[in-house]
């Protein structure tokens, strides 16, 4: 059975050390002070620790049973569900009004990461319906709000999003759901949408779904998209559950992972529903909702590798094979344990360095969000939404490539389901394809999140870098961080200069460097991570603290991605200014 033990002591260093949060102005912020957050941090470690992970396996081999119209979930996940109830996790960051607790979103993003580790399948029951809460507190009216967000935020409800169609993935302009009004305002709602993440389940009383549908008069593509609140069971005046709507469950998809949550092909026959914020700008209404899940399914990709790592580094210790090339470690037996041989530490160190790299980046990255929504913040709004398809893209392509590094480190063993490596990698695999697949991130952010404002934020970031590193002149120990740095911002500068001398003349210049681009960014920040740690490890050791062995560890875990990880940057540089001439050269027909 795998292990998992909530890694509590480095994200208290993320948020105390490096972020210092509760010397923060961002309104909350001066409450989270260490004994505050260990507080909140350990519970949630206990119920992930104690409650989610034991579960993990058993989801992932009974998967979900559609029977009569219900889908029964996994043994344990009802129980479990019912903990997660009592323990307020759900509302942890939403609005008192409804039920929550009004914590910064970073902490829900910290208590978010260990879920997701110990079971990520059961989390998403939760991850849905707290962003189907974030587009009703965006675009709804105060009595869409009284009636869904209480029984919602408490978990009574759970709530989906509902975009994609059989012939429609990302290109949403080809949706053919309809939205026909009625006279008393409601609108009835026919079509069929899938891979709708737990569109239904036997946890909850009802489920609120978020549908994208086209009601007359909204024209062509994306423009003419309405959002509307299509409920499982209406809902009476006095917030009893009234009759069953007229919206079910047709299949369960049979996936390569996250089994205990079901995906569902869910069939509208003229369903219910009610118009959420304006007619026709569903698009926008559901983005908040999107853009929310898409930083929640970037910490999804380091989460998995950090559960992935656990066990790695545990398997690793314990089996013993070969010898060490430098002599004999373990003398009293028949061979030295994994460890010890260089490229088993190499494999160790991509995953460590990567792990708590993005942890430190997706944090700080809550923080901008709490930024924006708790000081309005414009420049912070602006910075996460560049960073938010790197956060998405970077991470999970790296997530996924090293939870297949940690199942590496098992050998056979890895490959045979009963050491439990594979769900990690099999898990981790959808990350990288839902809330927009990759491909379409560094489409957005070369496309579009680049120029944005005139490209006022990807400057401003660039200019961060830049003061990071003027900040360390002359401070030898930081050297081997800021030199790597420096580089590697030159090179994702000529990247964007790149883009921006060939993009016009041929757009596809631009596009077939995308990726690319998204990867070296992704380098970037994690490379400006590894700076501000390793300048904060440097200060805790200088003022004597008491555990020094975890801070040198911290320093060199950054020496070893900046030497090791940052290189990749150049390599991505050369791709870019290779242009699109050999990607686009063969006819379609060559394939």
């Amino acid at each position: 059975m795998p292990i998992y033990t909530a890694p509590t002591k480095d994200m208290q260093f993320v948020l105390h050390d490096l972020l210092k949060i509760a010397q923060s102005d961002v309104p909350g912020y001066g409450d989270l002070d260490r004994d505050f957050t260990t507080a909140i941090l350990d519970e949630a470690g206990k119920l992930a620790n104690e409650v989610l992970a034991p579960l993990n396996a058993i989801g992932d081999q009974q998967g979900c049973v559609l029977e009569n119209g219900v889908v029964r979930t996994p043994d344990g996940f009802k129980a479990a569900f019912e903990q997660l109830k009592e323990g307020g996790w759900n509302g942890l960051d939403l609005p008192e009004e409804y039920g929550g607790q009004n914590l910064p979103y970073v902490m829900g993003t910290a208590v978010g990461e260990m879920m997701v580790s110990a079971n990520m399948a059961f989390n998403m029951y939760q991850g849905l319906t707290h962003g189907a809460i974030s587009a009703i507190l965006a675009a709804g009216t105060d009595e869409q709000k009284a009636k869904w967000l209480p029984k919602m935020v408490s978990m009574d409800w759970t709530g989906t999003m509902n975009l994609t169609e059989p012939h429609a993935g990302t290109d949403l302009g080809m949706i053919r759901t309809k939205a026909d009004p009625q006279a008393d305002g409601s609108y009835k709602i026919t079509g069929q949408k899938i891979f709708i993440s737990a569109g239904e389940h036997d946890m909850a009383e009802n489920i609120v779904h978020l549908v994208l549908a086209k009601a007359p008069g909204g024209g062509e593509g994306t423009r003419g998209i309405s959002l509307f609140i299509v409920p499982k069971f209406l809902v009476n005046e006095d917030g009893s559950l009234g009759a069953r709507n007229a919206v079910s469950c047709g299949k369960i998809e049979e996936k390569m992972g996250i089994h205990g949550n079901a995906t569902c092909v869910m069939n509208y026959d003229g369903a219910t529903g009610w118009l959420l914020g304006e007619l026709h700008k569903g698009m926008k209404h559901m983005f908040v909702m999107m853009n929310e899940a898409r930083v929640g399914v970037g910490l999804q990709g380091y989460a998995q590798a950090e559960a992935a790592y656990q066990n790695a580094v545990a398997y690793a210790k314990d089996r013993l094979q070969g010898r060490a090339v430098t002599g004999t470690v373990n003398a009293t037996g028949p061979a030295d344990p994994l460890i010890v041989h260089p490229d088993i530490r190499r494999n160790l160190m991509d995953q460590k360095s990567f792990v708590e790299g993005a942890r430190a980046f997706t944090f700080w990255g809550a923080t901008l969000i709490d930024r924006a929504h708790r000081l309005g913040d414009k420049e912070a709004e602006g910075l996460i939404s560049l960073m938010t398809p790197v956060i998405k893209g970077f991470q999970t392509d790296k997530g996924f490539e090293m939870a297949v590094q940690a199942q590496q480190i098992y050998g056979g063993h890895g490959y045979i389901e009963e050491w439990g490596m594979s769900q990690f990698a099999r898990d981790a695999r959808i990350a990288m394809i839902y809330e927009g697949a990759n491909g379409v991130q560094a489409l957005d952010l070369v496309g579009r999140k680049l120029a944005s404002d005139g490209g006022k934020h990807v400057m401003a970031f660039f200019e961060m870098v830049k003061a990071e590193c003027k900040a360390h002149d002359g401070d030898e120990r930081m050297k081997g961080f800021v030199e790597p740095l420096k580089a590697a911002s030159k090179q994702l500068q000529a990247a964007g200069m790149f883009f921006m001398s060939q993009g016009m003349k041929n757009p596809n210049a631009a596009l077939a460097g995308s990726y690319d681009f998204m990867h070296l960014m992704g380098h970037v920040c994690l490379g400006l991570m590894w700076t501000r740690m390793a300048k904060a490890a440097f200060d805790a050791l200088d003022g004597g603290t008491s555990d020094a062995a975890f801070y040198e560890t911290k320093i060199e875990t950054g020496r070893y991605y900046m030497a090791r990880q940052l290189p990749a940057c150049a390599m991505h540089l050369a791709r870019i200014e290779s242009g699109a001439d050999t990607v686009m050269a063969l006819d379609a027909g060559a394939f």
